[in-house]
């Protein structure tokens, strides 16, 4: 299990995370564990109801956990109301992310008129295209690419091999795992005389403060106006966001999700993996597609909805029970036509 780079104490904890403790205050804390591995110096939470058995029989020294159980816990409690996001923070506090020195390798190439703030950090092999701003604490890993034109914000952190193309906008605080790809041109063809010509996508992407998007996911450039990806959202890896779009505030998009041309996505909605949203659609704030979901016509109340085509979820369940079922009314339909067969009258057989 991890280690922490510095020891820390439950009661220091508790005062760091704003919690209120029950158990010792003392307790040392040098590590993270899951409640049935942890031992007396780690810090373990419990979120889920379904693990209570784990918190009543762990060794962990000190746990996160929510009121209602804090007396049943055996070791030091830290008390929240929302432990899951407690241990998240508590996390940020035992393994802070580490912090390289600014500076501009030598092997980088910066563009005519490009702008780096004195505390940011360009590591071995990055391209700055000409007419670039990277802001104040921004870090950008070895081997990416940031094209002419681009804003990368305040503390954002730009992964290895990652591609920003021309025109491409990253607020502050903004985190994109290797192999992302922002900016490519947008899938717009026109069929002309049995083939097809590609319409110029002459618009950018715009990713909003607090934005991390994962490995080896791409957002398209608009064709004319913009791509956006609104504040806080968290993408994937493998996500796929089409030209156009505009992706609402604290949305999360799971593995594998693809979100067609022009689609708008309200704000705190939730695409589980292997989503799939045609384009040119509106899904309103506060909506869930579940797992493997595929939306071809527009949502017009906010809810959960599941398969293909999609349609909310409790009726989904119900035509998937009422599946379950064909096979047996099969072979009760075989058997009467048999029995019919057998005794044309229709009478006893």
């Amino acid at each position: 299990m991890p280690r922490a780079p510095q020891a820390h104490t439950a009661g220091g904890l508790a005062e760091q995370l704003g919690l209120s403790l029950r158990g010792d205050r003392e307790r040392p804390v040098s590590g993270a564990a899951p409640l049935d591995k942890a031992g007396p110096e780690d810090l373990s939470f419990l979120a889920n109801p379904r693990y209570r058995q784990q918190l009543l029989e762990t060794a962990a020294g000190v746990v996160i956990v929510a009121p209602q159980v804090a007396e049943a816990s055996p070791a030091t409690a830290l008390v929240a109301e929302n432990p899951y996001a407690a241990w998240a923070r508590a996390l940020e506090c035992l393994f802070p992310e580490p912090r390289p020195e600014p500076g501009i390798h030598h092997s980088v190439v910066l563009g005519t008129d490009a702008e780096v703030a004195e505390d940011a950090r360009l590591e071995a092999n990055v391209v700055v295209g000409a007419g670039t701003r990277i802001e104040a604490g921004a870090w950008i890993e070895a081997g990416s690419v940031v094209g002419a034109d681009c804003v990368v914000g305040a503390e954002s952190r730009v992964g290895p091999n990652v591609t920003l193309y021309s025109g491409t906008e990253l607020g502050k605080r903004v985190r994109l795992h290797s192999g992302v790809v922002l900016g490519a041109d947008g899938f717009g063809l026109a069929p002309e005389d049995g083939a097809y010509r590609k319409i110029p996508q002459v618009g950018r992407v715009v990713i909003e403060d607090d934005v991390e998007i994962g490995a080896n996911s791409s957002v398209d450039r608009a064709a004319l106006e913009e791509t956006r990806v609104g504040r806080g959202t968290k993408i994937d890896n493998l996500v796929q966001i089409g030209h156009n779009c505009r992706i609402g505030a604290h949305c999360i998009l799971s593995g594998q999700a693809g979100i067609s041309g022009s689609t708008e996505i309200g704000e705190h909605c939730t695409l589980a993996g292997q989503t799939g949203v045609a384009g040119h659609l509106h899904i309103p704030p506060g909506t869930t597609l579940t797992a493997k979901a595929g939306v071809i016509s527009e949502i017009r109340e906010p809810g959960v909805y599941s398969g293909f085509p999609h349609q909310p979820h409790g009726e989904w369940r119900r035509s998937l029970a009422g599946l379950r079922q064909l096979r047996g009314l099969r072979e009760r339909l075989q058997a009467l036509e048999r029995a019919v067969k057998g005794n044309p009258e229709g009478g006893d057989t």
